[in-house]
């Protein structure tokens, strides 16, 4: 665990409880800090009132709601994020077409690895 990582805090947007519990685990055992999980786009937007994280996970579709004003919300506050989504790519609407994608399912080592370059790159 790199010690510099321990300060990350990395927000979780997603409303699958057992994939939450997955990523929640992974990034605590790479030394990240997590918010959350928050499970609806509501939820997610009232952290960010109160939040500054490092990076954030996005699920895109959180019980058939679009997360799409969450990843407006993290542009705008410049957060970097990753979409984890079963749709690919091409589920990403055009504003967001140049996000980070992390297609469902994936190994938790991706994640993890994906969020520390973003992290470091701020």
């Amino acid at each position: 665990m790199s010690s510099d990582q321990s300060t990350r805090r990395i927000l979780v947007v997603e409303d699958e409880a057992l994939v939450a519990m997955l990523v929640e685990d992974a990034l605590e055992d790479a030394g990240f800090g997590v918010i959350g999980p928050v499970r609806s786009v509501a939820q997610a937007l009232e952290v960010l009132e109160s939040e500054a994280p490092d990076a954030a996970v996005l699920d895109l579709n959180l019980a058939g709601e679009n997360s799409v004003a969450v990843a407006d919300a993290l542009v705008a506050r410049g957060i970097p994020f990753v979409v984890a989504t079963g749709y690919g790519a091409a589920g990403l609407p055009a504003a967001h077409r140049n996000a980070l994608v992390l297609p469902k399912p994936y190994d938790p080592a991706d994640l993890t690895a994906m969020l520390a370059r973003m992290c470091d790159g701020r």
